[in-house]
């Protein structure tokens, strides 16, 4: 018995002197620049008006509980994310379920479903800036074609028209990641339970509720995980497609702070939009950890 201790606190030993370098490279990148922007977000320091840091305590975080453009930014993020993540699971969802379906050629439609997804996300910006063009763009001379319409619609121009195209293009470039995280749940089900399923008189869509539902939850969770806080934290979609316009109606969080920060040159208040950005999406991370965790269980 003392050796099977004495081998197992070895083992454990060696595998936390393995895991230091990864601990330490994730320390380095990650935690560092947090904390140093934390410092940073208890000064007064704007290189337009000064140059000299002053210590402001928590001056800044005051000032942004009373910034209606941080707050009207974070909305636009929620919205933005919302939207964005919903469409995403739904079609990303639908996608997986043919995927994993045998046809001739399921291969080949696998790898050019995730084409969008591997595409450089400032390239696909511009590109869906000129499809949503006003004058020159494909979707209104499509819908010119249709008579659906009958002169240009100014996609960009417009804060409701700019949100849906923006989400638009965003769900069309980061649905095939979706599907392709549900697909691999979707194989890690056994296909006997269908068939015990359908031997008892199930239905196709019992046996999506009742079972595809329940064990690909996990794959859900760690989906919308993953693209809360990419969607949350975009930055270069909207920023070519439509610079955070018109009017600020698409100035997501992530554009609020590059403005304040290399525009205004205002990097105490930046620190302290980083640091407050940083701490939602954390607690994001926890809410479905613990989610995730729970549906486990329930499994």
């Amino acid at each position: 018995m003392t050796n099977l201790s004495t081998m197992g606190s070895r083992e454990h030993r060696t595998a936390w002197l393995f895991l230091l370098p990864a601990l330490l490279l994730l320390l380095l990148v990650f935690g560092y620049p947090i904390l140093r922007a934390f410092w940073l977000s208890l000064f007064a320091q704007n290189l337009g008006t000064q140059l000299q840091a002053n210590f402001a305590g928590l001056d800044n975080y005051v000032r942004m509980a009373g910034d209606g453009r941080f707050w009207q930014s974070f909305w636009i993020s929620s919205v933005f994310t919302t939207a964005s993540v919903i469409f995403e699971l739904v079609l990303g969802l639908g996608i997986a379920l043919i995927l994993n379906q045998r046809f001739f050629g399921r291969g080949t439609v696998r790898t050019v479903a995730i084409i969008p997804w591997a595409l450089p996300t400032a390239l696909i910006g511009l590109a869906w800036a000129w499809i949503f063009n006003d004058q020159f763009g494909v979707v209104n001379d499509i819908l010119l074609r249709l008579g659906v319409i009958q002169t240009g619609i100014n996609w960009l121009g417009e804060p409701t028209l700019a949100m849906v195209a923006v989400v638009f293009a965003d769900v069309w470039k980061t649905t095939p990641f979706i599907s392709i995280l549900l697909l691999a749940g979707l194989q890690s089900i056994s296909s006997d339970l269908y068939e015990a399923h359908a031997i008892d008189g199930a239905r196709p869509w019992q046996s999506f509720y009742q079972i595809t539902l329940p064990l690909l939850m996990p794959q859900i969770l760690i989906a919308m995980l993953f693209r809360f806080a990419q969607a949350f934290g975009i930055f270069d979609l909207i920023a070519v497609m439509t610079g955070s316009g018109p009017g600020g109606a698409t100035e997501v969080v992530s554009l609020y702070i590059y403005s304040t920060i290399m525009r205004y040159l205002d990097f105490g208040y930046g620190a302290a939009l980083v640091v407050v950005t940083f701490l939602l999406l954390v607690t994001a991370v926890a809410i479905a950890s613990w989610l995730l965790r729970k549906s486990r269980l329930m499994v």
